[in-house]
C-alpha cells in the first residue's frame, strides 16, 4: 500500500510503498476513502524538516539541553549518532481520515467490516487505529465531509474549555480551517462571533457564514474593533486558532477581553505574557489539548479504556461524534471549506508549495483497488537467501534499540538479514532501505513460515516477548530476544516447556553487558579463584514518567523486570555462580511491583554477594552505571563502561576508551554461533536463573522477605 511520509532530516515528502498494517487487539483496520490535509500542522512539519540543523536547534531549545546532558553522560560520538538517527526517522503525515472498516481486532465489538468511519489515521491507503479514536459516520454524511471530523474536534475542544453561554461575544483570532469551524460552531451555540485574519478569502467566507469577520491586512485594529462592537465591555472570551511566533496575539487577546474574561489557546503562538494585561482584569488563560480528554493517555487511546460518561462527558471520541452529528444536521457546513480534491498519487500538488498554498481545505482521494500485501520487497536480494544452511536473520521490532544499536552492528559484521517486521510498516521499511534488507513486513507469520530464516531477533515491547519466542521455537527457529525474556513466572514456564521440546533450537537474551571488553577484562583479572566476591552495582537509571509503556506492568513489566534484570544477570556472571537468595528493599513505605528505586542483595551458590542499587532519583550528569568488585585484597572499579581501574593487580592499573556496553561483541558472538553452531553464547540455565532472580527481587521488596531462588 502507499503512504505519505516526511523526512525530518531532508525535508522531503515521499509517497512510500509499505506493507499494510495488521489489525491489533483493540484496534480497527480501515481502508481509506478520503483524508484531509491539515495545512497548518503539516506545513509546520514540512518546513521544520527543510530547515538546517542550526535552525532546528533554535526551534527546539529544550531538545538541545537534552542533547547536552546526553553528551555529558554518554560522550559526544554516541550522542551525535543518536541525534542523526532520530532525525533520519520517517514521520507519517496526516490525522484526518475517513474510510471503510476492513477488520476489527480482538475486543472491538461495536464496529464490523463495511462500517463507514472517521478516525485520526494518517494519509495511507490502509490505517490501523485504536478503537477510541474511531467514530461511525452517519448515513447522510459523505466521506469528504467526514474527513473534517478530527480537525473539527480540535476546534470543539477549544470551545468546550471556553464554556460559552447563549448570547456571549466570542472572538476567534485566526480564520484558518480550525478557526472557521470553531466560529461556525460558536454561532450554532448562540454566540455572537467576531473573527480576525489577514487572508481576504477566509474573511469573506467567514462573513458569508454570519461571522463578523475583519481583514487585518487592511489596517484594522482588532482591540479597538472589539471594544466598539461590545460597547466598551470587551469580549466574553477569545479563542486563538492562529499560528505565529509573535507575542502580539496574546497581548491583544487580553486587551480585548472584558474583566474576568476567558482566553483559550488552540493554535501555536508566542507566549511572552505581560502580567499587567492579565492582573488588572483577572483573566483566565488555558491551553487546549488537541481533540479532548483522553488525548495522549495510553490507557484511553491504545488500550481502549474509556472514561465513564457521567464523570467525563466529552472525551475525544465523543467530540468526534459531536462533529459528525453537527455535519449531519447541517449546523456545521464543511463542504464550502473544500478548496480542492487531489488523487493520492498527485500529492505533490499540495506538498510541493505549502508555503504559497492558499487552499483552505485540501482533500486527498484514494483508489478503490488497494495492495493488501503484508510484506513488500525493498530491493532484489530476497532470492539470495534460498541457499540451504545459510545463517539468515529476521528482525521483529523497529524501535530505538533496533535502529540505534542493533542494526548498525549487524550491518557492520555483514549479517544476512532477510526481514524486518514492524507494527505499522513505515519504520520497518525505512530501516530496510537504509540497511539493504530485502523485505519489510507487518506480519510475524511471514517470518515463521519462511524456512530460509534460521534465527528470529525479537525487539518488540516486552509483553510480546514470551509469545513470540514460543512461536519461533515451535517453528524451529533460533531466538534472540532483547531483555526481558518474559514478564511472568507462568510465561517463563511456558518458554521452558517449549524449549526442551525443540532440541535443535536455542534461546538467547540480550544480556549484553557480559560481553563488554571492560567486563571481559575484569573477568580475566579476577581469574578462576574459588574465593567469593563482593560486588556493588549502582545504576543511576534516571526518571521515567509513570505513563511510559515500560512502567506498565502488563506491557513493559516495570523497570526492575525490564532493565534491572541486566545487572542481576551481570552479578551472577561476574561471581561465576548461580543466584540462590534475594533480599530487596524499595524506597518509600508502600513499594509496588513497578517501584524503580530499589536496592537488591543477591547471594550466589559459591558465597559471593552483590548489592544492586537501581535508582531513578539521581542527576542525569552523574554516571549511569558504576560497578565495584572486591576480591582477595583487590578492587576493580568500572565507571559507566568507559574506564576500568584496578587496585592491587600486578601489571594493571587502568583501561579506558569510548563507552562500550558489549552490544557489538554480543551480536558478533551470536551471529557466529548461528553460522557455525556449537554452544549458545549464554547457557540457557543461566538465563533462567537470572530471570527467576529478577522475579524474586520484586517478590522480596513487596513482601519484605528473603526469597529463595529455585
Amino acid at each position: 500500500m502507499k503512504q505519505i511520509i516526511q523526512s525530518f532530516k531532508t525535508g522531503e515528502t515521499i509517497l512510500e510503498e509499505v506493507p499494510r498494517p495488521q489489525v491489533r487487539k483493540g484496534y480497527v483496520l480501515i481502508k481509506t476513502h478520503r483524508s484531509l490535509v491539515s495545512l497548518g500542522t503539516e506545513k509546520m512539519l514540512v518546513e521544520f524538516g527543510k530547515s538546517n540543523l542550526l535552525e532546528k536547534a533554535r526551534q527546539q531549545p529544550d531538545k538541545v539541553k537534552m542533547v547536552l546532558d546526553k553528551i555529558k553522560a554518554d560522550g559526544l560520538v554516541p550522542t551525535l549518532e543518536a541525534v542523526f538517527t532520530k532525525l533520519g526517522e520517517p514521520l507519517p503525515l496526516g490525522y484526518c481520515n475517513a474510510g471503510e472498516v476492513l477488520e476489527v481486532g480482538e475486543g472491538v465489538f461495536d464496529f464490523k467490516p463495511g462500517d463507514r468511519v472517521a478516525s485520526n489515521g494518517p494519509h495511507a491507503e490502509i490505517v490501523c487505529v485504536p478503537r477510541n479514536l474511531v467514530a461511525r459516520i452517519p448515513d447522510t454524511v459523505s466521506y469528504e465531509e467526514a474527513s473534517f471530523t478530527v480537525i473539527g474536534a480540535i476546534g470543539l475542544q477549544g470551545i468546550r474549555l471556553t464554556n460559552p453561554t447563549l448570547g456571549e461575544t466570542v472572538v476567534v483570532s485566526g480564520l484558518g480551517l480550525i478557526g472557521l469551524i470553531t466560529a461556525e460552531l460558536l454561532l450554532a451555540n448562540g454566540c455572537t462571533v467576531i473573527g480576525f485574519d489577514f487572508d481576504a478569502q477566509k474573511v469573506t467566507l467567514a462573513q458569508e457564514k454570519g461571522i463578523q469577520a475583519y481583514n487585518l491586512s487592511q489596517g484594522t485594529d482588532p482591540v479597538k474593533t472589539v471594544m466598539e462592537l461590545t460597547g466598551g465591555i470587551g469580549a466574553d472570551a477569545v479563542i486563538i486558532t492562529a499560528s505565529t511566533q509573535s507575542n502580539d496575539l496574546i497581548s491583544q487577546a487580553a486587551q480585548m477581553s472584558r474583566k474576568r474574561g476567558r482566553i483559550v489557546l488552540v493554535g501555536v503562538i508566542g507566549l511572552d505574557i505581560k502580567r499587567a494585561d492579565f492582573y488588572e482584569k483577572e483573566l483566565a488563560f488555558q491551553v487546549s489539548c488537541s481533540y479532548g480528554p483522553g488525548r495522549y493517555d495510553d490507557e484511553y487511546e491504545k488500550r481502549g479504556i474509556d472514561y465513564p460518561l457521567p464523570f467525563v462527558r466529552w472525551t475525544e471520541n465523543r467530540n468526534f461524534q459531536t462533529i459528525l452529528q453537527a455535519i449531519a444536521t447541517g449546523k456545521l457546513d464543511v463542504k464550502r471549506l473544500i478548496t480542492e480534491e487531489i488523487p493520492l498519487g498527485e500529492y505533490q500538488r499540495i506538498y510541493s508549495n505549502m508555503g504559497g498554498n492558499n487552499s483552505i481545505a485540501s482533500i486527498l482521494t484514494y483508489k478503490e483497488a488497494v495492495d493488501l500485501r503484508t510484506s513488500v520487497a525493498v530491493n532484489g536480494k530476497a532470492g539470495s537467501f534460498s541457499k540451504p544452511g545459510k545463517a539468515v536473520l529476521a528482525i521483529v521490532g523497529a524501535g530505538n534499540f533496533t535502529k540505534m544499536t542493533m542494526l548498525p552492528v549487524l550491518s557492520k559484521i555483514g549479517a544476512d538479514i532477510k526481514y524486518i517486521v514492524s507494527a505499522a510498516g513505515v519504520s520497518g521499511t525505512h530501516l530496510a532501505k537504509k540497511y539493504h534488507i530485502p523485505l519489510s513486513s507487518t506480519q510475524y507469520e511471514d517470518v515463521l513460515q519462511d524456512k530460509t530464516v534460521t534465527s528470529v531477533i525479537i525487539t518488540t515491547q516486552h509483553n510480546l516477548h514470551a509469545s513470540m519466542t514460543v512461536q519461533a521455537l515451535q517453528a524451529g527457529k533460533h531466538v534472540f530476544v532483547e531483555k526481558p525474556l518474559v514478564l511472568t513466572p507462568e510465561e517463563l514456564q511456558q518458554v521452558i516447556e517449549v524449549y526442551v521440546q525443540q532440541p535443535d533450537t536455542s534461546v538467547t537474551v540480550g544480556f549484553n553487558r557480559r560481553f563488554s571488553p571492560f567486563i571481559q577484562k575484569a573477568k580475566s583479572l579476577l581469574g578462576t579463584s574459588p574465593e567469593p566476591l563482593n560486588l556493588v552495582i549502582t545504576v543511576n537509571a534516571g526518571f521515567i514518567v509513570p505513563t511510559h509503556w515500560t512502567q506498565n506492568m502488563a506491557v513493559g513489566g516495570g523497570r526492575i523486570i525490564g532493565e534491572a534484570c541486566h545487572f542481576i544477570d551481570l552479578a551472577a556472571y561476574l561471581a561465576g555462580s548461580e543466584i540462590t537468595q534475594v533480599v530487596a528493599s524499595a524506597l518509600g513505605n508502600h513499594p509496588t511491583q513497578n517501584s524503580d528505586n530499589v536496592s537488591v542483595i543477591v547471594r550466589c551458590k559459591n558465597g559471593s554477594q552483590c548489592v544492586i542499587n537501581y535508582f531513578s532519583n539521581g542527576h542525569k550528569a552523574y554516571s549511569k552505571e558504576r560497578i565495584e568488585i572486591y576480591s582477595m585484597g583487590r578492587v576493580l572499579i568500572l565507571d559507566n563502561f568507559r574506564k576500568l581501574e584496578g587496585y592491587g593487580f600486578k601489571g594493571f592499573s587502568s583501561m579506558s576508551g569510548k563507552q562500550n556496553k558489549g552490544h557489538a561483541q554480543q551480536f558478533e558472538a551470536y551471529y557466529s554461533f548461528i553460522q557455525k553452531g556449537g554452544e549458545p553464547i549464554i547457557p540457557f540455565s543461566q538465563i533462567i536463573n537470572s530471570t527467576k532472580a529478577t522475579f524474586a527481587a520484586i517478590q522480596a521488596f513487596t513482601s519484605g522477605q528473603r526469597i529463595e531462588v529455585e
